[in-house]
């Protein structure tokens, strides 16, 4: 049987730091900029990525509408990185 979460004990550890709240709020900033451009919408299911995993840039450029499938795919640890992308086609690039 799997543990439960404690998202207390998370949320008091990682999530309320100001570091983690402003880094919160520039993913928020993000997707509201794509819903205003037509790319989202609200429960589409779909996630907005940033290209170079930095929530903090925010330019057009950096910004792609992915699947929560795709995009949740890799672990976030401290040492796993964003090796692999995918395309729209599903080719992985290096």
């Amino acid at each position: 049987m799997a543990k439960k979460r404690n998202y207390r004990r998370e949320y008091d550890n990682y999530h309320s730091s100001e570091k983690q709240k402003k880094r919160r709020a520039k993913r928020n900033t993000a997707r509201r900029r794509m819903e205003k451009a037509g790319r989202v919408s609200k429960g589409d299911g779909k996630d907005v990525d940033h290209k170079d995993g930095n929530p903090k840039n925010n330019s057009k450029s950096n910004l792609r509408v992915k699947s929560k499938s795709s995009n949740r795919s890799f672990k976030r640890t401290k040492k796993a990185k964003k090796a692999r992308s995918y395309n729209e086609g599903g080719k992985v690039t290096i």
